[in-house]
């Protein structure tokens, strides 16, 4: 009956273990067996220990990251399943550790043999001295007993000497009793078994998420300090996040958002592949700690299985020798179970881990295409806009040159064209990139007044432009006066124009000095802008002569009008050309022919005649020194004819 016991209790312990491990473990076929079951080796060392859990550490640490990238409802619940997982996968790693340590405090270690062989002799040695001791001690107890009152005092004395002896032996011995404990405590890397298990106990606390003193995590765990704590729902916290954790903004259609969405889906991506070759690592180091185990438990089941035949056909004494070898083999199955466990649940956590990251990736992957081709969409409809705006323009700009034929027209709706043409890219650019209405709308808003209030001479002057280029506005070459400056336009900027000054009133050459003034000099009352109409370049000139006494003031008048009219008839021609410009610009009949006249008027002094005649400014001086010879010669003619009759 006993031996049912045992064969059936061994023998369902096995099956729950195998099934719990890894289905290559039963379906492998028997090894050879040892003759005596090999002792459980721990897998990791003290230092590898601590290195698996550093990984473990700083992989969980990836929830952060994590967190960051997580903003749509889809990331949130991924996360939350990862955070659940991690929280299991560290507190099995915490559990392996102290396992492993509880094995390397156990398990026999190699020593230094001369200093084995030093303790060994020295407590040899001091256990002799303190029996011999011991015994003299004894003796002399005893024969204090017997002694006579004069041998007591030295006997006592002897006794005392004996004492401290004895005890100055004994902490020797408790020295090498200590060092001896502690030598034997060490591993061959001299990393204290205790000193492990305090190591795993102070990274257990300072991990980011509480690990208890059983490797276990506790339920408020669950939501570590990287993100909010669930509920008692498990959809609460999702749901939490959802509605205010996340941040998750409104859909936005602009070309810069859009812009932004790519790179943080691309950044995201990349995120999750790091995430995952961090996690593909962490897993190859359990699976890589997991293949001596399962080597070692396949071993110690064949080694079973044979010892659990060998009990069928026992006698008493065998069946006694095989209980005690299969309680031997339990203990080290419950010892490699302990390590085996974990590991195999950190195995298919990892996967469960990998395959969330598979699914987020793929999901961030979709996103990523769809916001790629919504930014070439919303990029190629700018562009068709663009251009479209540019082939109006470019229509403009012919039909401009085509039928209008008047240069300054033709130059102001050129101009006009040239501002609505960027006014409108820079607004379908505005709205193309901005987001919101609302916000371009408020940068409009803030950098016009900022440019009204820094910029307030450029802009009068910019609008001062726009005067100047009217009905009756100035170009290149008309010739202005500005106060007490006459000049010719040389250049007409958008916020100042440059004269070339002329001296005399504008009747002789340039000086050779330029002259710059603003374009808001339309707006100053105390400066006048004197130009002529464009096209027209000539003066009235007036000039009075006393006419000799006695003489036919209507023959003189005549004469006089003669002699001008016939000065003037080289540059007749122009001047008509000119008056009727000036009858065209202003669509009325002021300007007349423009031919000279004379009026005569009568003073205390005699007849005066006053002669007004055009003048054309470039030729200005010649023109006047033809009519003062004319009128020169028509007095002295009028003089000649006036003595005869005097004398008469």
């Amino acid at each position: 009956m006993s031996r049912l016991n045992v064969h059936h209790g061994f023998s369902g312990a096995s099956l729950s273990l195998l099934f719990a491990l890894n289905a290559t473990l039963a379906a492998a076929p028997p090894a050879a067996v040892p003759a005596a079951a090999p002792p459980v080796l721990a897998p990791m060392t003290a230092q590898q220990v601590i290195q698996v859990l550093d990984q473990t550490i700083d992989w969980y640490r990836t929830l952060g990251i994590q967190q960051q990238a997580a903003n749509e409802p889809s990331d949130l619940l991924i996360l939350y399943d990862n955070r659940q997982t991690a929280n299991q996968v560290i507190s099995l790693a915490f559990e392996l550790a102290r396992a492993n340590a509880e094995i390397l405090g156990k398990q026999p270690q190699p020593k230094d043999s001369g200093a084995a062989q030093s303790l060994a002799a020295l407590q040899s040695k001091f256990a002799a001295q303190s029996a011999q001791i011991q015994a003299e001690l004894a003796s002399s107890q005893a024969q204090l007993a017997k002694a006579r009152p004069a041998q007591k005092t030295e006997l006592q004395a002897k006794i005392a000497e004996l004492n401290g002896e004895l005890d100055l032996i004994g902490a020797r011995r408790n020295l090498l009793t200590t060092m001896s404990t502690f030598s034997n405590q060490s591993d061959t890397n001299g990393f204290s078994a205790a000193a492990l298990k305090a190591q795993i106990d102070a990274m257990a606390v300072t991990a980011p998420t509480p690990v208890g003193a059983t490797g276990a995590a506790p339920a408020a765990a669950a939501g570590s300090a990287t993100a909010p704590a669930p509920s008692a729902s498990p959809a609460a916290a999702p749901i939490a996040a959802l509605t205010g954790v996340s941040g998750i903004a409104a859909v936005r259609y602009g070309i810069w958002d859009l812009a932004a969405n790519v790179f943080r889906l691309s950044e995201k991506g990349a995120a999750i592949d790091a995430i995952d070759q961090r996690t593909a690592a962490l897993q190859a180091t359990f699976a890589r700690l997991r293949t001596p185990l399962i080597a070692q438990l396949k071993g110690l089941s064949a080694r079973g299985d044979v010892l659990a035949a060998q009990a069928d056909t026992a006698d008493s004494a065998a069946l006694n020798q095989v209980r005690d070898q299969l309680d031997t083999l339990s203990s080290q199955f419950k010892q490699t179970s302990a390590l085996m466990i974990p590991l195999s649940k950190q195995g298919v956590l990892l996967n469960q881990y990998r395959r969330n990251l598979g699914n987020w990736r793929d999901a961030v992957g979709n996103q990523y295409r769809d916001a790629l081709k919504t930014l070439g969409v919303r990029v190629a409809v700018l562009a068709v806009v663009l251009a479209i705006v540019f082939a109006a323009a470019e229509v403009w700009r012919r039909a401009v040159l085509r039928y209008i034929q008047d240069s300054r027209r033709r130059y102001q709706f050129l101009l006009l064209r040239r501002i609505a043409l960027w006014s409108l890219v820079v607004l379908i650019a505005g709205f193309a990139f901005a987001s919101e209405l609302g916000s371009i709308v408020t940068f409009a808003g803030l950098i016009t007044a900022g440019l009204a209030v820094a910029m307030q001479s450029v802009l009068v002057s910019i609008v001062g432009y726009f005067f100047l280029i009217g009905k009756y506005g100035i170009r290149v070459g008309d010739r202005v006066q500005i106060g007490e400056v006459t000049g010719e336009v040389i250049d007409l900027g958008l916020v100042r124009m440059h004269l070339m000054e002329l001296g005399a009133h504008g009747l002789s050459g340039p000086t050779g000095r330029v002259v710059a003034f603003a374009n808001s000099i339309v707006f100053q009352v105390s400066s006048g802008l004197f130009k002529q109409i464009h096209g027209v370049n000539f003066v009235w000139r007036e000039v009075s002569v006393g006419l000799p006494a006695g003489v036919d003031f209507a023959a003189a008048k005549e004469k006089l009008l003669t002699a001008v009219t016939g000065a003037l008839k080289d540059d007749s021609e122009e001047i008509v050309r000119q008056s009727r410009e000036i009858q065209r610009a202003t669509a009325s009949s002021y300007g007349g022919d423009a031919q000279p006249r004379v009026q005569l008027s009568f003073s205390a002094t005699g007849v005066e005649a006053h002669i007004r005649y055009p003048v054309h400014l470039r030729h200005a001086a010649e023109i006047d020194e033809r009519v003062s010879q004319s009128v020169f010669a028509a007095l002295a003619a009028l003089s000649a004819d006036s003595k005869p009759a005097r004398s008469t």
